[in-house]
């Protein structure tokens, strides 16, 4: 089975009505999805997710950025998906990503730029498990 990844559509995706062009991105690529969910993060599942985060002093904005709107969870699923996916998004920093790739045309800066992407294989499979149950996959 190809391997599958963690995409998140922050809440200023959702808000600017971004999800479709998103998702239509990564479905010409060529990949597909094998579950995916709308839901409003709680203080639980931020700190579980940004648990690296959780004591800079950054945190506080990121955590209030994304309680400040639903977001949709994607287990998007391919070859090579998860570093292709991210070269697609671009780096964290909008304002610093080439035209062309999801946050450099979308995106406003570091903190509101639209998606999330897990950067490694381990990484996938802990925030998958974090925002899916087997059972809401597709195989």
């Amino acid at each position: 089975m190809p391997e599958t990844t963690l995409i998140l559509l922050k809440p200023d995706c959702v808000a600017k009505k971004l999800c479709g062009e998103v998702i239509g991105r990564f479905e010409k690529a060529g990949y597909t999805i094998r579950g995916m969910k709308m839901l409003s993060m709680d203080d639980a599942l931020l700190r579980a997710h940004y648990w690296q985060h959780v004591n800079e002093p950054y945190f506080p904005p990121l955590a209030d950025f994304m309680r400040s709107g639903p977001i949709v969870a994607i287990a998007l699923a391919g070859e090579n998906v998860i570093v292709d996916a991210r070269k697609m998004i671009g780096p964290t920093d909008s304002t610093k990503a080439p035209k062309g790739t999801i946050r450099g045309d979308l995106g406003e800066n570091n903190r509101v730029n639209v998606v999330h992407s897990s950067d490694s294989p381990e990484t996938a499979e802990a925030e998958l498990k974090r925002f899916f149950t087997a059972e809401e996959l597709a195989q």
